[in-house]
């Protein structure tokens, strides 16, 4: 498997992860989105409108992004910092936007690399950490073995199914998602979906308490 394209890959790799790791026949079940997207500047972009907010919050601010037309690159530099702050991005993703936006990044060459030389490609760029290269690799490249680790609700889902006491910190899921490879990328897709699954349930809870 070189790429995960459609619902059929996802479904071959949750068949062998319940091989590799029992624990995933609990969530076999489900069936998570597919979450990819087209690869190049725009999903790169609106990952970094994406970092340390809500998802509710992204999306808002994406949409502004979107609707004024701030999807190319040129566009991005013609905006400049006044017309980036007007659609609500912050200071320093206003840097991170134009970094890009001028960066000679070659987006079809990241397809041919290796997966860390792709995640140390995309992180030599100002304001792209880890997490935004290795959801970029997961989502617009269809990576099969990339898990975004320090990815939160990630780190939630797992303490969740291990019944943990404690939420995992990036480096102790990258530890427990080894013996999730080479399908880290569907076993990401099923904790995602646990954990909105969970947290449906829980809201449910409390509002039949009120």
């Amino acid at each position: 498997m070189t790429r995960i394209d459609h619902a059929e890959d996802i479904a071959q790799g949750i068949a062998e992860l319940v091989q590799l790791d029992p624990a995933f026949a609990q969530i076999a079940h489900l069936s998570p989105p597919l979450r990819r997207r087209p690869g190049g500047f725009a999903t790169l972009l609106q990952a970094i409108v994406g970092q340390q907010v809500s998802t509710a919050s992204a999306a808002a601010i994406w949409a502004r992004v979107d609707g004024a037309g701030l999807t190319k690159a040129a566009a991005v530099r013609d905006a400049g910092e006044d017309g980036l702050r007007a659609v609500g991005l912050s200071r320093p993703k206003i840097r991170y936007a134009l970094a890009l936006a001028t960066s000679d990044i070659d987006f079809d060459a990241l397809d041919g690399m290796p997966d860390e030389d792709a995640i140390a490609a995309l992180t030599a760029l100002k304001g792209i950490g880890t997490w935004t290269a290795e959801l970029y690799l997961l989502s617009a490249m269809g990576r099969p073995d990339i898990l975004p680790a320090g990815d939160l609700a990630l780190q939630e889902a797992a303490r969740i199914l291990y019944h943990l006491d404690q939420r995992p910190d990036e480096k102790a899921l990258r530890a427990m998602a080894q013996r999730w490879s080479p399908w880290r990328a569907v076993a990401a897709r099923y904790l995602w979906e646990f954990y909105r699954a969970e947290k449906q349930r829980a809201e449910k809870q409390w509002e039949g308490t009120l």
